[in-house]
């Protein structure tokens, strides 16, 4: 490299030392001169050590950036050592941070300038980020860190093993875009759930319904429903809550259809978006005329979505679900998706609705038809909610979400239709 180039890269080095220098002295910042192994001037004069020892490098050969290296890391190792056992303050953060700072000293000479930054960036967050990353491990719960750990061994481990090939005579089962779909669908829930712990129940029923609507909207609306009976006074603002959580489910479903399949994004969108829009506006006139001065706030109280049953069976439904649309689209045609879609639509909408994106056009089902089997699904799912809301809501709460569910669903029918 030349000079000018050369130049420019030690520039960096240096730039990235006071970044994280910067940080640490900051943090340090009211110990006196002489308490603290490196702070602002250590950690940027170590990110040029490590720097000119890479250019040396080019001249002397890699060995001797390992040995400088290897000295910096005995000498600074050394000094946290004796700071430690004075202040009796055991963290090898200061350490850690300083081997890092040197190695992107050297990496900004020798490798990507790019990457060097960026690195510099992500790890002065991390260390600026102390307190509140220690507040959030100490919130994390047994059965949140267990879920994610199986949400990682489902993508990680387990997807590589599955045969990336259909098994079935029909040719419609594939093991590894099966379990893959399992994976997308659990970690919408999971951000749902994540979104519901993190609002929780001081964010009022409009947000909760939202994050509920994410991970679960049938979950979201026996939570809101049961309020209802408990609150009549509140129930027009819960069964605004409960339509809102099924607009959220419907634009769920067209983007996790289209994402899977593009040539459903224009087949969906118009009837979809008819119905949720109806499902919003009817929300927010209710949140309108409703919710001033309300005190209700629901407490959604929903278990995580990866649990490893709970995996299994989606994966399973799936399959089942695939194999019954490509048989029954054999032998019965439109009317038989169709049949299968209204079925599948009582219980759950995710895996009609990831079967059917999965086989249309190129497994023998027609992009109308898989289109007409989601939009049937939902509207099925959706006069599920509605009876859910009369029997465990009460009348009222009953009667609003029962009339906005059909008027939702009449439009979603006319726009079906014109777009036919």
């Amino acid at each position: 490299m030349n000079d000018t180039s050369l130049l420019f890269r030690l520039v960096v080095a240096l730039a990235i030392g006071l970044l994280i220098g910067l940080e640490r002295g900051w943090r340090q910042r009211d110990e006196a001169e002489g308490e603290r192994t490196a702070g602002l001037r250590t950690y940027t004069l170590s990110a040029l050590l490590g720097a000119l020892s890479a250019v040396l490098t080019t001249h002397t050969g890699a060995v001797f950036l390992a040995f400088s290296f290897l000295g910096f890391a005995l000498a600074f190792g050394a000094f946290s050592w004796m700071e430690a056992k004075a202040e009796r303050d055991f963290s090898v953060t200061g350490v850690v941070a300083g081997l890092l700072t040197f190695s992107l000293g050297a990496y900004a000479v020798l490798g990507n300038l790019q990457i060097a930054i960026a690195a510099g960036v992500v790890i002065t967050l991390i260390l600026a980020l102390k307190r509140p990353l220690h507040q959030w491990v100490r919130q994390l719960t047994w059965v949140e860190i267990r879920s994610a750990l199986i949400l990682l061994a489902m993508a990680f481990l387990a997807l590589p093993l599955l045969p990336d090939r259909t098994i079935d005579p029909w040719d419609s089962v594939n093991p590894s875009e099966i379990w893959l779909l399992a994976i997308i669908i659990a970690g919408i829930s999971f951000a749902g759930y994540i979104a519901v712990k993190i609002m929780g129940s001081q964010a009022g029923v409009a947000l909760a319904a939202m994050a509920g609507g994410l991970a679960s909207s049938t979950a979201t609306t026996v939570t809101l429903a049961r309020m209802a009976r408990e609150h009549p006074a509140a129930s027009p603002l819960l069964a605004g809550g409960i339509l809102l959580s099924g607009s959220v489910m419907v634009v769920r479903v067209l983007i996790v259809a289209s994402a899977l399949n593009n040539a459903l994004l224009l087949p969906l969108a118009w009837p979809l978006g008819a119905a949720g829009l109806v499902m919003i506006v009817t929300a927010g006139v209710l949140f309108f005329t409703h919710g001033r001065g309300s005190k209700e706030h629901p407490q959604l109280t929903m278990k995580s979505p990866f649990e490893l049953g709970t995996a299994l069976k989606l994966a399973a439904l799936i399959a089942v679900i695939s194999l019954l649309a490509k048989i029954i689209s054999s032998y019965a045609g439109e009317v038989g998706i169709t049949i299968l879609a209204a079925l599948s639509g009582i219980a759950d909408v995710d895996a009609i609705t990831l079967s059917l994106a999965r086989l249309a056009n190129s497994n023998g089902i027609a992009i109308h038809t898989a289109a007409l089997g989601i939009a049937i699904a939902v509207a099925v799912n959706t006069v599920v909610k509605a009876g859910m809301t009369f029997s465990l809501g009460g009348t009222q709460a009953g009667l609003i979400v029962s009339g906005a569910s059909a008027a939702a669903i009449a439009a979603g029918a006319v726009a079906f239709a014109l777009l036919g």
